[in-house]
């Protein structure tokens, strides 16, 4: 019978973590989306100006909100099923467990991130003016799978990203939480995520350099993430990868704090009011 009843409360917390999450990406990625559009702008060869400027900063938004929604309950729901199982409790928890559990999230996640940006960024640029022209272009000229056109790339910048990001976040809302003595806020949480996102955004720029310049090419092959870091240095130097570093920090940190914010609040209430339960 206690079996069941742990069983029942784990199924109501996954459904919360998942719509939670929906809530939360959505939130993000319609309020901070012109900062993501600077940020490839940057990034991408033919460089800010030429791309648009500051013109069109919502080109791509549609994607972006659409995809937003499964890829954030994706993420929360297999974070939270791979620290279940792997016996994590709230007295046990440890930086690697979050790492993990984080790196699991993110695979799952890029199933839906990778299509949505391929279409979002491409229309970021100004290669196309809708979304339908984008799509019906992809399957024209690469297949089914030119929607998953850097999709290792975009794997290998999310997992040092959230392996830094996460151990970060729930370690300063843990230690905040013993010292306070009591649960942290949700707006304590937002500030907690924004520094833990703000950290790790810097650190891991190169990668998302990379993964742009491979989602954005028109080339038959796929270049990989360490040939395309070997092009941008030499033909571009070493400061190109750093390209977009400002209006990234900005997006994650503040995204960061509206996201675990949103996402801690959307819980708690969810919780209190006992939906999804």
């Amino acid at each position: 019978m206690q079996t069941n009843s742990r069983k029942s409360k784990y199924q109501a917390n996954l459904r919360q973590a998942l719509m939670a999450g929906a809530v939360a990406g959505i939130a993000v990625d319609t309020v901070l989306y012109p900062l993501d559009t600077i940020k490839t702008r940057f990034q991408s060869k033919t460089g800010f100006r030429a791309s648009g400027g500051f013109r069109g900063i919502y080109s791509g938004l549609l994607p972006a909100v659409v995809g937003s929604a499964p890829n954030a309950s994706l993420f929360f729901v297999t974070y939270e099923a791979a620290k279940r199982l792997m016996g994590a409790s709230t007295s046990s928890n440890t930086p690697f467990t979050y790492m993990i559990a984080a790196t699991f999230g993110e695979i799952s996640a890029c199933t839906v991130r990778v299509p949505t940006e391929v279409i979002k960024q491409r229309m970021q640029i100004k290669q196309f003016n809708s979304t339908s022209s984008a799509i019906t272009n992809v399957l024209r000229t690469e297949g089914i799978l030119g929607f998953y056109r850097g999709f290792l790339p975009t794997v290998a910048r999310e997992i040092p990203f959230t392996c830094i990001q996460f151990p970060l976040y729930e370690y300063f809302k843990t230690t905040y939480g013993v010292y306070k003595h009591q649960h942290v806020e949700p707006y304590e949480a937002a500030l907690m995520g924004s520094l833990a996102g703000g950290i790790a955004a810097a650190i891991t720029t190169p990668l998302d350099v990379c993964k742009t310049r491979i989602m954005l090419s028109k080339t038959a092959k796929e270049a990989s993430l360490v040939e395309t870091m070997r092009k941008i240095m030499i033909e571009e130097g070493p400061k190109k990868l750093w390209a977009g570093v400002g209006p990234r920090v900005m997006w994650i940190s503040i995204g960061g704090s509206v996201f675990l914010g949103v996402y801690e609040k959307a819980v708690k209430t969810f919780a209190q009011l006992q939906l999804f339960a």
